[in-house]
């Protein structure tokens, strides 16, 4: 695979920025085209969760169809490069700092003490979503303009509070098999103007199981061929097809228990975040102290943002909603080290994928294009 180092502050395109491209490409008003998309009557959006850009380039060659899409320069995902985030971008069309999911888990504002979190693809019923994330999907604004839009993927997603804070708007066309998924798909794309979503997640399951590269993960990349395989053979003529992914993986090496033989959670009142994309949330009063700390513990195996520096890394303006959720600290280890929430260790230690973080196998996702 190619070079793992950190790439956070290049110049390319994101979700936010695909998905504009493709609703401007359908003739949605006000939505921008950054990738100058060729106008197209039908599209078909397939997101395979988990699909990094590297781990395709190395174990594409296995899977022939792959061969059939034209492969356009990768994207990146945003961060934290993780699901909740990424998809809620492609979902809205802005950067996570407006549209405020900010993680796999963050503090819910004025909780109580210490606050309780919420786990976002899991949701929580005492949180509205639509209050939670107020910006309007790329599907209600397509919807309201004549474009029929259908969101595909397994049936319990439909109705959840993930589904609703980030892709509400569309028709929910659940499939919980590959087959059933086409079969959806070839429904969606009857419209004279549709545009379809197809998401898979079986090689992200695989990832964090069993890691890239394993049996497992290559099963499941071979099923993610064949819905690929049969879309090109069942949609109609003239559907314009993109593949892309929300994060790229990596393969856990190095593992930190936060608190474990040293003192950096004595001010920590809440652990939010992911392995490999901590929101530490610390008593008032002790931040400055607490950043002193984890960065004299850490060196330069970890970086450690205050939340100032923090919300520059979710894009150029960040609501007064992102700032209330985000931790006091957010701490991205470097590399392939892991720092685990003590609560949960054993959980989390048992994973061998990981996302969430900077690297290049982490951040890269791909972009692929043909038309049936």
């Amino acid at each position: 695979m190619m070079d793992s180092g950190p790439i956070h502050g290049e110049e390319i395109a994101q979700l936010a920025h695909l998905s504009q491209s493709i609703f401007a490409s359908l003739g949605l008003p006000s939505a921008i085209n950054y990738c100058a998309f060729d106008q197209s009557s039908k599209v078909a959006l397939i997101l395979i969760d988990g699909l990094g850009y590297n781990s395709l380039v190395a174990y594409r060659e296995e899977f022939p169809i792959f061969k059939e899409f034209i492969e356009h320069l990768p994207l990146h995902s945003h961060f934290p490069t993780t699901t909740a985030t990424n998809l809620v971008s492609l979902g809205t069309g802005v950067m996570p700092g407006l549209h405020g999911m900010l993680g796999y888990t963050v503090r819910v504002p004025r909780s109580g003490e210490p606050g309780r979190l919420l786990n976002a693809l899991k949701w929580d019923e005492r949180v509205d979503p639509v209050v939670w994330q107020k910006v309007p999907t790329m599907y209600e604004r397509a919807i309201a303009h004549g474009i029929h839009v259908s969101h595909i993927a397994e049936k319990r997603y439909e109705g959840s509070g993930f589904t609703r804070a980030g892709m509400r708007g569309a028709d929910y066309l659940g499939a919980n098999y590959i087959t059933d998924m086409v079969d959806k798909a070839v429904i969606a794309h009857g419209r004279e103007k549709s545009f379809s979503y197809i998401y898979l997640n079986v090689l992200d399951v695989a990832g964090h199981s069993d890691g890239v590269g394993s049996d497992k993960w290559l099963a499941a990349l071979g099923a993610v061929a064949q819905l690929l395989t049969l879309l090109l053979e069942k949609l109609p003529k003239g559907v314009q097809i993109y593949l892309t992914a929300d994060h790229g993986m990596i393969n856990a090496g190095e593992k930190i228990i936060l608190g474990d033989g040293n003192s950096l959670l004595d001010n920590v009142t809440l652990i939010g975040g992911e392995a490999r994309a901590r929101h530490i949330y610390i008593r008032e009063g002790a931040v400055e102290e607490t950043v002193i700390a984890w960065r004299s513990t850490f060196g330069e195996s970890v970086d450690i943002f205050t939340r100032s520096d923090a919300a520059k890394l979710f894009g150029d303006e960040v609501s007064e909603d992102s700032l209330d959720r985000m931790g006091d600290i957010v701490a991205v280890p470097r590399g392939t080290l892991l720092l685990l929430d003590p609560a949960i260790a054993d959980r989390e230690g048992k994973m061998v994928g990981h996302h969430g973080g900077f690297t290049r196998d982490e951040v890269l996702i791909p972009l692929l294009s043909c038309r049936t």
